[in-house]
């Protein structure tokens, strides 16, 4: 199978993706919130230890196991405490579940830096399963489930790196931010947004559940922050030399490499939503 996929074209490779992967998502955030919240937690996940593994290649060593338990156990409390199985105050055991992480590494001997790799352990948290849990908070707000703002938020990011895709492969011209991403045009950016703009669109008329401004702003902070989150990513990859973060999604790269953009917009969308909304 991976060898029928890699004599596919890069394009080729995105629409095999999307066509397996998007429905089941689809399905999974839409048929309950725990299954929207299993799959979220798988990803986050996945994600984070990708996150770990590609500092190892780099010659760091952070608790990638422990760590992502901790990350899933973020992801976990803010799902029952959101469908309100739990009280507010236990989210107060990440503390000491964080805090064994210091623990540990006094007893990693071999470890050379160990609060430089305490240090990336606790980003790999921060940077992805934190996003992660967010989206669940997100999703359960007002004591019930929101599946169509999840959907939502992934149709918009969708169509942005979509419209970047075309706009920029076959219009781009003008560097976006060549240090960080060669690739990576102004043209392509305005693609993003303008497909973006076209979703947000069929968003205000078809799901009620936000305002139609409400849409417009969510789309602008996923096609600002979205792109950023992308260039973050690059800039990761680009200070350990490697191209993708992984092969696990054909077209794509990895897990970090699918979803950089979502880890950066959740905060900004989670922000506005419960300060706006």
């Amino acid at each position: 199978m991976k060898q029928r996929l890699a004599k596919l074209t890069n394009l080729q490779q995105r629409v095999v993706a999307a066509v397996v992967a998007v429905p089941f998502i689809i399905f999974m955030i839409w048929y309950d919130d725990w299954t929207f919240a299993l799959l979220f937690t798988l990803i986050s996940a996945l994600t984070q230890r990708e996150f770990y593994k590609l500092l190892g290649l780099d010659g760091f060593e952070p608790l990638t196991a422990y760590g992502t338990v901790v990350g899933c156990l973020v992801c976990v409390l803010a799902y029952f405490i959101e469908k309100g199985m739990l009280g507010t105050d236990s989210y107060f055991l990440i503390c000491p579940a964080s805090s064994m992480i210091f623990l540990i590494k006094l007893y990693k001997k071999r470890d050379m830096k160990p609060f430089t790799n305490i240090g990336f352990t606790f980003l790999g948290i921060i940077y992805v399963a934190m996003p992660f849990a967010l989206l669940i908070v997100l999703a359960l707000r007002g004591n019930a489930y929101h599946p169509a703002i999840i959907l939502g938020c992934l149709f918009l990011l969708w169509a942005t790196d979509i419209g970047a895709y075309f706009a920029g492969t076959y219009f781009g011209r003008r560097k976006l931010f060549e240090r960080v991403s060669p690739k990576k045009s102004w043209e392509g950016a305005i693609g993003g947004a303008a497909a973006a703009a076209l979703v947000a669109q069929g968003l205000a008329i078809y799901a009620p559940e936000l305002q139609p401004w409400q849409w417009y702003c969510v789309g602008g902070i996923i096609v600002v922050t979205g792109t950023y989150g992308d260039l973050v990513e690059s800039l990761f990859k680009r200070s350990i030399a490697i191209k993708d973060s992984g092969s696990s999604i054909p077209g794509h790269g990895g897990f970090l490499d699918r979803f950089d953009g979502l880890l950066l917009a959740a905060p900004f969308i989670i922000s506005f939503l419960k300060l706006f909304a």
